[in-house]
């Protein structure tokens, strides 16, 4: 029982630095970290905003060594959609920014709030 290596066998690898990947690599681990990681799923959806968001993200991204920035995770999918769906904000708007799909609903209505709903036709099956 030599304590000498085995030339037959070749050097383990030396073990990667996250942050040397991509940042598309890092932020799949970091996505696949918070599947099933239950305090951050909790802190996340306590969250009342984006930026929110973002904080506890930086926070699992630093204790898992990934070194992603702010800037990183807003502009990178699928957080940067996290954020857009948590702030619920266009990410273009022309106009009076009232989303589009509200623009058309009041087209040739007349009445305000009191109008009775509209009937709904379910077909004939």
């Amino acid at each position: 029982m030599d304590s000498q290596p085995d030339p037959s066998r070749p050097d383990p690898a030396p073990p990667m630095d996250p942050r040397s990947l991509p940042v598309g690599q890092r932020v799949a681990i970091l996505v696949k970290a918070l599947d099933g990681a239950k305090r951050t799923n909790e802190a996340l959806a306590r969250c009342s905003n984006g930026d929110q968001m973002v904080e506890v993200l930086l926070d699992a991204s630093s204790k898992l060594g990934l070194g992603l920035s702010r800037a990183e995770l807003v502009r990178t999918p699928p957080i940067r959609d996290w954020v857009w769906w948590k702030n619920k904000e266009a990410l273009l708007t022309i106009g009076d920014a009232k989303p589009r799909y509200q623009q058309d609903g009041e087209r040739g209505r007349p009445g305000g709030e009191d109008e009775q709903p509209r009937r709904k036709f379910l077909g004939l099956f």
